[in-house]
């Protein structure tokens, strides 16, 4: 189980880091990209950023049995995004695997306003955590690129684990 999470939840991240910078270095108004959406229904750039570093940390401390650091949730730079990818990746990056002992089969329990959801650690990973993760880091890209950040595939891609 860590070896299927934390490298995922930390190429993400890196992924993540390197939009930030592309949009930073973009000349593109900075207020314009955190006001940012893909549609009027959806959440803005930063909360994309935002909802993927904490569903990383979140999902490597429950999978681990252990507590999280917390953000404010209230970045309004792209640098201080940057900060809070830094943190997940820090905190991800140091969840040893021994931890992870018994985490296929660990309850985790998510609750949400009208639902509650029950997995074991195992389909928490597969089914929930890693798909949401990456909903919000391709909407991070998705939006970057709507909004003329000068990205392409291999952005988002990151570094590949070649032979």
């Amino acid at each position: 189980m860590h070896a299927a999470a934390q490298p995922m939840f930390l190429r993400g991240l890196a992924t993540l880091d390197h939009l930030l910078d592309k949009a930073a270095s973009s000349g593109l108004d900075e207020a314009a990209i955190l006001e940012a959406r893909l549609a009027p229904d959806m959440r803005p750039f930063p909360d994309q950023i935002r909802m993927a570093s904490f569903t990383a940390r979140a999902a490597m401390a429950r999978l681990a049995g252990a507590d999280w650091p917390k953000t404010d949730d209230t970045e309004a730079s792209l640098a201080e995004l940057k900060a809070t990818v830094a943190l997940s990746r820090d905190f991800v990056a140091g969840v040893d695997a021994a931890a992870f002992a018994g985490a296929e089969t660990r309850p985790v329990q998510l609750k949400f306003p009208g639902i509650e959801l029950n997995f074991v650690g195992e389909g928490y990973l597969t089914s929930f955590a890693l798909p949401n993760f990456y909903f919000h880091v391709t909407t991070a890209y998705a939006i970057l690129r709507h909004k003329g950040v000068e990205l392409g595939k291999r952005d988002f891609l990151g570094q590949l684990a070649l032979v």
